[in-house]
């Protein structure tokens, strides 16, 4: 199996490091002193599981790897769009793309079935540039339970969690599914095959349509929001409404409000990615996990008054921190 990951951060560069202690060929694209660090070191892997060091091939050229049957994106969201010059050079006719991302992907229609079958979402879509880029025939969904940063230059930390459920758009095992998931499990993590992957990508947009914006807005930490009465209780409306789309969408989430809340505290005073990104000057990715849900609510006819007044504000402060 060859994979490229595009995008080798403090995820990909973890699921690449898995991947080729399993056996796989793989190459990892990044830039900068991270490129550098594990071009000469490898990729440090410390974790409460037991520390790693894997030494795949890195570069930051993707016309030095060649096509692939795999591209892992650890890309952010609101890259997609720009990523074309950089996936091209990996892509032959059946390669597939493993979608690493957070929120509501681009593909959420693709082969849906029902009334929404084909539906494009200009929230994550605008005008067909990510479709366009990255055909949804070729997206295997990927939901990330891992928990990950990078340390320093080619260092990454793993914290917590080693699943990565992936899925089909039309909800069938695949031999592709089941082939990436084999290396995955060979190389140390979880990686379930799950036919109702868009259940799982509502169980763990349920945080991050919350925490993350409030985090950003608040300056805070999950700790201190789950602890402060006011922003408690936003949360716990803002999830509330979010489960009421998610049904109808024909998704079940399983899990409690009170259940996602107490997990969330316990998690401690971690910042989420989208407080990090204001703090660090980067773009905020909130598109997919806000505004493709207020749109999803407009589909569908779902009143939802407090996240489309948490992301009126939320929108005005990436505009800000953009500009």
């Amino acid at each position: 199996m060859k994979v490229a990951v595009l995008g080798a951060g403090a995820i990909g560069a973890y699921v690449g490091a898995a991947l080729d202690r399993a056996g796989a060929e793989v190459h990892l694209v990044a830039r900068g002193p991270h490129l550098a660090a594990m071009r000469r070191h490898g990729v440090r892997v410390l974790s409460p599981r037991g520390d790693f060091t894997a030494h795949p091939h890195a570069t930051g050229d993707p016309a030095d790897i060649g096509p692939v049957d795999f591209v892992f994106l650890g890309l952010k969201a609101n890259a997609y769009a720009a990523c074309g010059p950089l996936i091209e050079p990996l892509l032959h006719d059946a390669t597939a793309v493993v979608a690493a991302q957070n929120g509501i992907p681009w593909w959420y229609f693709h082969r849906h079935g029902g009334p929404y079958d084909g539906h494009r979402l200009e929230s994550v879509d605008p005008n067909s540039a990510v479709s366009a880029v990255l055909a949804p025939e070729r997206a295997i969904g990927c939901v990330v339970y891992a928990a990950t940063e990078l340390e320093g230059p080619g260092v990454v930390r793993h914290l917590e969690g080693t699943r990565f459920s992936v899925g089909e758009p039309d909800r069938s095992v695949s031999a592709r599914c089941l082939a990436f998931s084999e290396a995955m499990r060979a190389g140390g993590l979880k990686c379930p095959v799950e036919p109702e992957l868009r259940n799982d990508i509502w169980l763990k947009l349920l945080g991050n349509i919350s925490f993350n914006p409030i985090s950003a807005l608040a300056r805070a930490t999950m700790r201190q929001m789950c602890r402060h009465g006011g922003t408690r209780r936003v949360i716990e409306i803002m999830m509330t409404e979010t489960l009421t789309v998610a049904e109808a969408l024909g998704c079940e989430v399983g899990v409690s409000i009170e259940r996602r809340l107490a997990g969330a505290e316990r998690v401690g005073d971690h910042r989420t990615s989208t407080l990090q990104d204001l703090e660090r000057g980067k773009p905020l990715e909130l598109d997919v996990l806000l505004a493709a849900v207020v749109e999803l609510a407009e589909i569908t006819g779902v009143e939802v008054p407090t996240l489309r007044t948490v992301h009126a504000i939320s929108d005005l402060l990436a505009s800000r921190s953009a500009a």
